[in-house]
């Protein structure tokens, strides 16, 4: 008897210990979660809640449809279009973001001379704001006296409309892009990189190992929890880039440059249809959740941390 008593003492002590700990975790977390709450995950439901309304100049008051914004978003052109140019921006600008940005990072990593100046020169696009950058690329993008019409009529090319071509704008866009976001990259993998145990490719160099081989079976495995982190970061840019839009093109020429979010904030402070676009931003949400997601628990069991 006196063991099970002194067994529930036991235990009962460390529930307690245990509640005051978790007690006081949630008391440090409570900050963060109340301006979570507030300033999130609230005007993401107010958000929800006036997708179910038709809100715009025609109606004084808000009107219950259902699901009516929906339909409407779902069956209108524009809003496929938009979607399509939002796909293919992001397979343009992701994939081609994170490669650069690691050969970047590999380059910058092992010079010899002038890495210091090499890392600020790589990184110092990301420091242009969006709009400065916009501004620079829009000159570059000018026909006739442009930087790019000017090489291109090196070749024989001359009077090429980048920004205003259906065919060429998206291009345009993605190259922009992708010169603004490697070098922001190229610091979560040079971080990476410099994590890497240098015994490792001491063993590998003995061993004879090609460098192809040792960055395909060393660096490039132990570099994919960084490689999931940016992919997650580039992929929820290519959603929510539109600075350069307000600048360059304003989504044309008849769409071709238009993006989702973009597309909401001509809907909601353009067309002053509050209803739609918060639609147009739940469906937003809602991908960039999936792909989030996809991405985290899908390659989350192919990563070595350690």
């Amino acid at each position: 008897m006196k063991r099970i008593k002194r067994w529930r003492r036991l235990t009962s002590n460390m529930r307690a210990g245990r509640l005051k700990s978790n007690l006081f975790a949630w008391m440090l977390l409570l900050p963060s979660l109340l301006f979570l709450l507030l300033f999130t995950f609230y005007p993401i439901f107010l958000t929800l809640r006036l997708s179910l309304f038709q809100a715009d100049l025609s109606s004084p008051e808000p009107t219950f449809v259902g699901l009516g914004n929906y339909r409407t978003m779902f069956g209108d052109e524009v809003f496929r279009k938009v979607m399509s140019n939002n796909v293919w921006f992001a397979l343009g600008t992701v994939p081609a973001g994170i490669a650069l940005a690691l050969l970047m990072a590999v380059f910058a990593n092992k010079a010899l001379r002038g890495k210091g100046f090499m890392r600020a020169a790589f990184f110092y696009p990301t420091l242009i704001p969006m709009i400065a950058a916009a501004n620079i690329w829009l000159f570059i993008y000018t026909p006739e006296y442009g930087l790019m019409s000017r090489v291109f009529s090196w070749f024989g090319g001359s009077g090429i409309n980048w920004l205003g071509t259906p065919g060429l704008v998206m291009w345009a866009m993605i190259l922009m892009v992708v010169w603004k976001e490697a070098g922001y990259f190229m610091i979560f993998y040079l971080a990476g990189l410099q994590n890497i145990s240098k015994e490792l490719y001491e063993a590998a160099h003995v061993d004879g190992v090609s460098r192809f081989t040792v960055f395909r079976k060393i660096t490039f495995p132990l570099l994919m929890p960084t490689t999931l982190f940016v992919s997650i970061v580039a992929l929820t840019n290519a959603f929510k880039l539109v600075d350069h839009l307000m600048i360059m093109t304003k989504g044309g020429p008849n769409n071709a440059s238009n993006l989702l979010l973009y597309y909401i904030y001509e809907t909601a402070f353009s067309f002053w249809d509050q209803g739609m676009a918060s639609a147009l931003t739940v469906v937003m949400i809602a991908v960039l959740l999936l792909i989030a997601a996809v991405q985290f628990f899908g390659l989350d069991k192919r990563i070595h941390y350690n």
